[in-house]
């Protein structure tokens, strides 16, 4: 276990050399066993596992959910030493624009912290000849709601009231409502700063999902990747919001877990169970466990439980899907897709989430998009 931890550190210090600009990573592909998957050569990974580059070559595009790019850095890192053969330029321009760049063929994949849309899904067939996209779950996560607020360490907020904040309801911090909910805490009168994505997100999707879910009297609208309520500032991407919180005073926002490693504070969210549950991983998997399979056929679309009972289960999650053709896809990218996404979904793939502040997705339904990654053609 220590030399494989050793190695696994090596192994990312080499993957962050590489990693600059639109993000590139070599990238090859194992099965969960560590067995070869297909012909070609292999070659041992850092981590002692085979990983196999079978006859993928060349580049790959692919673009999306910023949510999940601090999951493929890891993976990066793990694939770099192993394959030189493929090259895969991820760019997370947000989920509503790598639908896009997918669904006009110009991409491999795309990341999306939500599932097609009907419409998106009827696009999504010309670039893949006629044939279906499938969305196939592969990261699985707490969406933090981050705040900085000087002299208050601990912050608990309930759904009903981010929702009032976040629609311009409740401005200052010392709001009574906020108060009732944090006896303890010195609340100062600092005016709410609140942030939201100013690009289509899926991220914002979930989000707002969670509001109308929990407290639809207090959230009027209808959702989606574009933000709706008035008011508010707005940042680019999940990074970018975080940067907000960590600069400005009386902000808060929400944005993955992983993008509140610096210092950020976040919220513990009231729920009906006993205490008040805290952003983990640990307590985001108790709630996507939950989750239940809603696509057909291979496409393995969820839906989220946005109101689990379970002691310690962070209702507010997300899951991010990569989105192929389940066939037509190009001849000249088929290997290299299949090869990477076989990885990332792999058994060791999966175990580098939970150090990279993400939930791997369950087991049950991780071995059914493994089996749909096989029969990509």
């Amino acid at each position: 276990m220590k030399l494989q931890r050793k190695n696994r550190l090596r192994a990312l210090s080499l993957g962050a050399v590489a990693v600059s600009g639109a993000l590139a990573l070599t990238a090859c592909g194992s099965d969960d066993t560590g067995k070869s998957n297909g012909g070609g050569s292999s070659a041992t990974a850092s981590n002692n596992s085979a990983i196999k580059c079978d006859d993928a070559k060349g580049q790959l595009q692919a673009s999306g959910s910023s949510a999940q790019k601090n999951a493929i850095d890891a993976w990066v890192a793990q694939f770099k030493a192993a394959c030189s053969s493929v090259q895969i330029n991820y760019n997370p321009t947000g989920s509503g624009a790598g639908i896009t760049a997918f669904t006009q063929g110009q991409t491999a994949f795309a990341g999306s912290d939500s599932p097609l849309k009907p419409e998106e899904a009827t696009a999504a067939k010309k670039a893949c000849g006629g044939n279906a996209a499938v969305d196939l779950p592969m990261v699985g996560g707490p969406i933090a709601i981050g705040y900085n607020l000087d002299g208050v360490d601990n912050l608990t907020l309930d759904a009903s009231t981010l929702a009032k904040i976040f629609d311009g309801k409740i401005t200052t911090w010392n709001d009574k409502a906020i108060a009732k909910l944090n006896p303890d805490a010195k609340l100062p009168s600092t005016k709410i700063q609140a942030f939201h994505r100013s690009d289509e997100s899926g991220t914002t999707d979930n989000f707002t999902k969670y509001l109308k879910a929990v407290a639809p009297s207090d959230w009027n609208y209808s959702g989606g990747k574009a933000w709706q309520a008035k008011g508010g500032q707005s940042a680019q991407g999940s990074s970018g919001l975080a940067q907000q919180v960590k600069q400005v005073p009386g902000a808060i926002s929400y944005f993955e877990l992983s993008y509140a490693a610096d210092g950020i504070n976040t919220v513990d969210l009231k729920t009906e169970a006993k205490a008040p549950v805290k952003a983990t991983v640990e307590n985001a998997t108790k709630a996507i466990a939950t989750a239940k399979v809603a696509g057909t056929g291979d496409d393995l679309a969820l839906s989220l439980n946005y109101k689990p009972t379970e002691e310690g289960a962070y209702p507010l999650t997300l899951v991010t899907y990569e989105i192929v053709c389940e066939k037509g896809n190009k001849a000249d990218t088929l290997a290299a897709t299949k090869s990477f996404l076989t990885y990332i979904a792999s058994e060791d793939g999966q175990k580098l989430l939970t150090d990279a502040k993400y939930a791997p997705i369950p087991d049950e339904i991780i071995t059914k998009v493994r089996s749909t990654i096989s029969s990509l053609s």
